[in-house]
């Protein structure tokens, strides 16, 4: 039950973060012109952020979904922590550490899901 509604929490954040990429808002534009990263780099992210947090929300894709995603902020902690921003690198961190708690709670379904995509 708290790994479903972490999801539910996990792809909130996701998909207001992604559609916020998608749709050039400025805080967002002004970040990765900041950072040094190319617009087509946020659009990019954006795109993983809204079908991860779609992901989230398919019960037997949720698990890997939260791996992909807590990977993915990986990057976003290396940058916040390349540009000195410790209050995003400590949300960024959080959010990671969720994701990553989310995962790793459904392992077995990642291993079920991989064992079913690659059959010996």
């Amino acid at each position: 039950m708290i790994a479903r509604i972490l999801s539910y929490i996990l792809a909130l954040i996701f998909f207001a973060s992604g559609c916020a990429k998608l749709l050039s808002l400025p805080f967002e534009v002004e970040a990765f012109v900041r950072w040094g990263y190319p617009s087509t780099f946020m659009y990019f992210t954006g795109i993983v952020e809204v079908f991860g947090a779609l992901g989230l929300l398919i019960t037997r894709l949720s698990s890997l979904s939260s791996l992909c995603l807590g990977g993915l902020m990986l990057g976003a902690i290396g940058t916040h922590l390349v540009h000195k921003e410790w209050l995003m690198l400590a949300v960024a961190s959080s959010i990671a550490l969720a994701a990553f708690w989310r995962a790793w709670s459904g392992r077995g379904e990642i291993n079920q899901l991989l064992i079913n995509l690659c059959p010996k």
